[in-house]
């Protein structure tokens, strides 16, 4: 393996009086080129020693590509209905870790189908999570992602989570992609409402000089009349 070393002040550190010099060395392992394991080394004045080892990709972890997946799930308990969405979904096998809310630059959307295929079960993985849930008879639910991609590769994007109740899918996933845009606009530092237009003929938002292409993956669903448990959930899931 093949490391690089970046030096960190110990003066903050609990150990102030025996440690030397603390490095953060990143090693690259040449049968897995794209991997980046990270440790944490910490000199003392007795010896030297490998306090913690950071998992690989932590911290500097900027997803490639995503996947956009949705599912229902219905049970006699919620956290049960809500295993049962996330094996609707395809993505119960996993270990999630919900984050917010940034489209990373010359980030990749990819089908469900490829995605998986480059998953392990047990694995942790990011995602961008919207739920609802409800145990009351014939309530209308949804759970919704909404997405805001610039034209610009470099320039990052937005990701937005919304759930509701009593909304049609139409409605909700408009509603996300609406506030994917806006959180896009806001950091191009012009007004929403002022310079911006929809072309529904081509699903794009015209932001002044910027070509926003927007999209939601929405998943509704209806409370069983019998009181059990619905959950319907939404997901963007981010790949390295």
């Amino acid at each position: 393996m093949s490391h690089r070393c970046c030096e960190i002040d110990a003066k903050s550190s609990s150990y102030e009086k025996r440690v030397t010099k603390l490095q953060i060395v990143r090693k690259t392992d040449p049968k897995r080129p794209k991997s980046n394991v990270f440790w944490l080394i910490i000199e003392t004045k007795k010896s030297t020693y490998n306090e913690h080892h950071l998992t690989e990709g932590a911290p500097l972890f900027v997803p490639k590509e995503i996947f956009l997946v949705k599912g229902v799930g219905k049970e006699r308990e919620r956290l049960a209905s809500f295993e049962m969405a996330l094996r609707d979904a395809g993505i119960a096998e996993y270990n999630l870790v919900k984050v917010t809310s940034i489209f990373p630059p010359k980030c990749k959307v990819i089908a469900p189908s490829q995605g998986v295929k480059k998953l392990s079960a047990g694995q942790i993985l990011y995602v961008v999570l919207a739920e609802s849930s409800t145990n009351e008879p014939n309530r209308l639910i949804a759970a919704s992602i909404g997405v805001a991609i610039p034209r610009d590769p470099n320039q990052y994007g937005y990701l937005s989570e919304h759930h509701s109740y009593g909304e049609t899918n139409q409605k909700v996933g408009e509603y996300a992609e609406d506030l994917a845009a806006y959180m896009l606009s806001t950091t191009l530092g012009i007004s929403f409402e002022e310079d911006v237009s929809y072309d529904s003929r081509k699903d794009l938002w015209k932001i002044k000089k910027e070509i926003v292409s927007t999209r939601n993956i929405t998943q509704t669903a209806v409370g069983e009349k019998n009181g059990l448990w619905t959950t319907a959930i939404a997901a963007a899931v981010l790949l390295d």
